[in-house]
């Protein structure tokens, strides 16, 4: 079946940490540009983050830069985000995705 699966979301205190986990099945995951999305509460749906199919070359919305990190493990199947720092503006449903695919998200809330 092919899919994409979030996981690693939750409730964290701003200035905390979480790592968002995408697993991937039913295609060849090494030959895409793999993207996170994250839609804030009563918000449109915005990109935050892709890593091309070698990992070697990502980019950034501006506001995660130097908190966010993307990465990944053909190995594995496997996309990450890593986000530090995190921020009440943060709290969203974030998205795996890659051309023609979605997971089903992941709730990340951000509050003290």
């Amino acid at each position: 079946q092919v899919q994409l699966v979030e996981s690693g979301g939750g409730l964290v205190q701003p200035g905390g940490s979480l790592r968002l986990s995408c697993a991937a099945s039913g295609f060849t995951f090494s030959i895409y540009t793999m993207y996170w999305y994250r839609q804030p509460p009563g918000k449109e749906r915005e990109w935050v983050a892709f890593i091309n199919s070698p990992g070697s070359s990502t980019n950034y919305l501006d506001s995660v830069k130097g908190r966010f990190t993307i990465s990944r493990d053909n190995a594995k199947n496997t996309v990450y985000l890593q986000m530090n720092s995190l921020k009440p503006e943060d709290t969203a449903v974030y998205y795996c995705h890659r051309a023609g695919l979605w997971g089903q998200g992941t709730q990340v809330t951000v509050s003290s």
